[in-house]
């Protein structure tokens, strides 16, 4: 019950915060002002009455001397003084042994009885002030002597009143100002905390960068007027400025490093094309001639062959590859891609007989826009990735349908083992390879699905993958050629 309360504050704003704690605060320091205030006023009004039963006492009229009157005699019209004086006022009372007498509203003597005069008589004859509650009446306040035969009293309704006026008085005024300081500090934080907005939304430009591959122009920086040390948001805004401009160099730095491999990769296959069209043209011109050689000698001619194939193939994509990363435009036109789905398909049914392939295409054309050829070079990496990493009688599923509008989405699905759940994040990264080896048995350069992503990126399009055991669906989106 208690933690979602928690859950939610902690979800507060630093400005809703503040402002609640300066609230909370002001609060608190009102409800100590107003506690010591009325106990402050309340014995500075009861010392008052005090000093009312003191004077009254030293007269002649209570515990010290007077005389209380009889019940049966009109001491209102005839003989006042001798009662309680009426300069003390309706409510003032005096106890000589059993009789008890209270001036009324008009200031005419009553006599008390029964419970009254027991809680009268229970007062403490110290010749001191004290508060005693008397039933019916209230609270008064006493002086009693000669062990509580002679009592005056003044009742405390008045000082209550008093009391309650006041405090109604200071809760309206602190609720007042609660109001008009919860209203200021809100506007007063907002203002303070504008150089932290300012810093939070340069770090957000930052965190919006695609900072995790090519060229990147950090330029972003905090502003200024908010990177000043001797406050506490420009440490903050000075740090990440610093922060900002080692990130800038280490990416400058590492764009460097890859420029230099992509070229490097680029320039190697480039010049590594035209030594392997010599090999596998003279290992193939080798390969007329085999009865002629010792049977030895063949078979490492025909490896020669298969392997300089298979080096040429490696060079290749690798140089497709840096065309891509170095940012070669591709073509965009429109391109059917049902006819793409149905070549590819009908192609792998002739290099791999031992799988079941299947096309799930509308009837209707659809065009996608975009390179003809590169995106032939996706559908083979994928129904080969689904060849190589499945076993034989393994169903494969190439289909097409619309997606969101605009969309074209092409998937190609499997029911296989599966990729491992702990592969899945990796499986577009180059080299990746489902058991960790290089060795040829394992299938295939670790770059097919690597092109994949690249070249559907290039097209502005997703590829996303979700595999579990008996269901592998690699799933690119396209953009749809306007009709």
């Amino acid at each position: 019950m208690s933690s979602a309360p928690r859950a939610d504050r902690r979800r507060w704003t630093l400005r809703r915060k503040l402002v609640v704690a300066v609230v909370l605060l002001l609060t608190v320091v009102s409800l100590a002002i107003g506690l010591i205030g009325e106990v402050f006023i309340r014995d500075n009004l009861v010392a008052q009455v005090d000093s009312q039963l003191q004077q009254a006492g030293s007269r002649g009229h209570g515990p010290d001397g007077g005389h209380v009157p009889r019940p049966e005699q009109n001491w209102c019209a005839n003989n006042q003084q001798q009662g309680p004086p009426p300069s003390l006022g309706p409510g003032a009372l005096t106890v000589n042994g059993q009789i008890a007498v209270m001036l009324d509203q008009n200031v005419c003597p009553q006599n008390l009885f029964g419970n009254q005069l027991a809680a009268l008589a229970a007062a403490p004859s110290t010749g001191r002030p004290t508060t005693v509650s008397v039933p019916g009446l209230g609270d008064y306040r006493v002086i009693s002597s000669n062990n509580g035969g002679m009592i005056i009293g003044l009742p405390l309704n008045q000082v209550n009143d008093a009391l309650d006026r006041i405090n109604i008085a200071l809760l309206v005024i602190a609720a007042t100002g609660l109001v008009v300081a919860a209203a200021a500090g809100a506007v007063i934080i907002r203002a303070a905390l504008r150089p932290l907005d300012r810093v939070a939304a340069t770090a957000t430009r930052v965190g919006e960068l695609p900072l995790d591959r090519g060229e990147v122009a950090l330029s972003v920086r905090v502003p200024d007027e908010d990177t000043d040390p001797r406050t506490e948001v420009g440490k903050v805004g000075a740090a990440l400025n610093r922060m900002l401009g080692h990130v800038a160099s280490a990416l400058n730095v590492r764009q460097e490093s890859e420029t230099r491999v992509r070229q490097f990769v680029a320039d190697a296959s480039h010049e590594l094309r035209t030594p392997l069209a010599s090999i596998r043209g003279y290992a193939e011109l080798a390969g007329r001639y085999a009865g002629q050689v010792p049977p030895d000698v063949s078979h490492a001619m025909r490896r020669i062959q298969s392997e300089s194939t298979r080096m040429t193939s490696l060079v290749e994509e690798l140089l497709l590859l840096a065309r891509l990363d170095a940012g070669r435009p591709l073509a965009r036109e429109p391109v059917d891609l049902s006819r793409l789905v149905v070549d590819a398909v009908s192609d792998a049914r002739v290099t791999s007989r031992d799988h079941r392939w299947q096309l799930a295409i509308p009837g209707e054309p659809v065009t996608v826009l975009g390179d003809g050829q590169a995106l032939h070079q996706v559908l083979l990496n994928l129904l080969g990735n689904a060849r190589a990493h499945t076993p034989p009688g393994t169903t494969v599923v190439t289909g097409i349908h619309n997606g969101n509008p605009g969309e074209v989405v092409l998937e190609v699905a499997d029911d296989g083992p599966g990729i491992p759940v702990e592969l899945q994040p990796e499986v577009f990264e180059r080299f990746a390879r489902g058991d960790g080896s290089r060795s040829r048995s394992s299938g295939g350069t670790g770059l097919g699905l690597s092109i994949v992503a690249a070249i559907v990126t290039a097209h502005g399009g997703e590829v996303a993958l979700d595999s579990r055991p008996g269901r592998t669906v690699f799933t690119v989106r396209l953009t749809a050629a306007a009709q």
